[in-house]
């Protein structure tokens, strides 16, 4: 497989072409059909168009990240500059409920305090006052709790100083917990055994560890803070916004579990680039497989398999697991490196973000936020079959637990636009 390392003059040339790309909105109805498969847009929840009241959803304010309940019959939709968890159902795509992520005094007594851990660094009024930036969430106890990090704390406008996690209750759609996490964090999991909660820290290079066993959230407690070879220190301006998606490190993002709960492993989006992998066992960083494209985003582990999305130059990867967990126990601790090559690539729309499966495993459904599209590859071919247009610009994406319909968030991107949307497709398997 040919290797692609985006150069600084590559990134530079993927951002011309997103600033210079027309925003999309495709409409409802619109759909692509190949020998396999047929998508239709058949529902979107939006606030670009507000005049549109059949689909005008005034909580869907750049929303990050979607994620299905495991019982199905729910789609939550994490609105990172509205503040807002928005939950609807996977049936009908009625709104069910509103979660506000408005965080005053009246919840002092749901946190669970680390501060072994999680420090801050500069001083501020008030640090349990403030409004979270929703990213991405988990599901725990079997959908009974939804776990939600902050981007940041609203006061902290450069994201330098511990965020946090609110943990929703799916039976009364309500925040029942609250915790301190590091520094800009990104990707949460819960493993498949139910125990742990694994956090991935973008602003700092560490993984925050949270033992959940049980069902009282109240017993539910950090265990380890990990670093990725060196945790940063970062000292920046309090009041002068700077851009924090890069310079950050590793800027760790994807984050899976094997399906034992063996091993956790984290992709490295920046720095030297790879998956930084953690023994679940010893609870200890082993080091970091390499040998892939750079700019990892998602991982992704279905069957006997590890797929990846690549965003800047677009690609989808798949690697045994056997080959995968060779090159780990080669592994020797921070700062070891296994380079690891045996990549099947497929490519797909520049901007490859969040990758799921289909229900059967057959398919791989990647939101593509440079192109504004979302395409289709085969996961056995590794070949791509079809794509289909989404609102600028797409970057979450989950499955329906029968595999009917993908739900894709869209972004909006400052001074272009797009975004502010939720798209829903219903997928048809000949």
């Amino acid at each position: 497989m040919k290797r692609i390392a985006l150069t600084c003059a590559a990134a530079l040339c993927i951002l011309q072409s997103v600033a210079a790309q027309s925003v999309v909105h495709p409409k409802i109805g619109e759909k692509v059909s190949c020998d396999s498969l047929e998508i239709r847009l058949v529902g979107k929840k939006q606030y670009f168009h507000r005049s549109d009241t059949a689909t005008r959803d005034e909580n869907i304010i750049s929303p990050k990240s979607v994620n299905v309940s495991p019982d199905g019959n729910r789609f939550y939709v994490n609105s990172l500059e509205g503040y807002k968890t928005v939950i609807f159902d996977t049936h009908t795509f009625r709104r069910l409920g509103v979660v506000e992520h408005s965080i005053d005094h009246s919840l002092d007594s749901l946190w669970t305090r680390s501060p072994q851990f999680f420090r801050f660094r500069h001083s501020y009024r008030d640090t349990e006052v403030f409004k979270g930036k929703p990213v991405e969430g988990t599901f725990s106890h079997g959908g009974r709790f939804f776990w939600v990090p902050y981007y940041r704390r609203s006061f902290d406008i450069n994201a330098q100083d511990p965020s946090a996690i609110a943990v929703i209750d799916t039976y009364t759609m309500k925040i029942c917990r609250m915790f301190e996490t590091g520094v800009l964090p990104k990707m949460i999991r819960c493993s498949p055994d139910g125990k742990w909660i694994a956090v991935s820290h973008w602003g700092e290079n560490t993984v925050g560890l949270i033992n959940v066993e049980g069902l009282d959230p109240a017993s539910w407690t950090y265990r380890k803070l990990i670093e990725i070879e060196h945790k940063l220190v970062l000292n920046l301006s309090t009041s002068v916004p700077v851009d924090r998606d890069v310079n950050s490190g590793f800027c760790l993002r994807g984050t899976a579990f094997t399906p034992d709960s063996r091993y956790l492993f984290v992709g490295c989006m920046g720095g030297g680039g790879g998956i930084a992998v953690i023994d679940m066992a010893s609870k200890q960083y082993l080091g970091r497989l390499t040998g892939m494209m750079s700019n990892l985003r998602h991982i992704l582990i279905s069957g006997d398999s590890m797929y990846c999305s690549i965003n800047g130059a677009g690609y989808v990867l798949k690697a045994p697991m056997s080959g995968i967990l060779e090159a780990v126990s080669q592994l020797k601790g921070p700062g070891s490196t296994v380079p690891y090559r045996e990549w099947t690539s497929c490519k797909v729309g520049s901007g490859a973000r969040t990758i799921e499966m289909s229900v059967d495993g057959r398919y791989i459904f990647v939101a593509c936020n440079y192109s504004s599209q979302l395409w289709v590859v085969d996961a056995r071919t590794m070949k791509a079959v079809t794509k289909i247009a989404v609102d600028s610009f797409p970057v979450g994406l989950d499955v329906s637990l029968d595999g009917k319909n993908v739900f894709v968030t869209s972004q909006a991107r400052p001074h272009i636009g797009g975004g502010n949307a939720v798209n829903i497709y219903e997928v048809t398997y000949k």
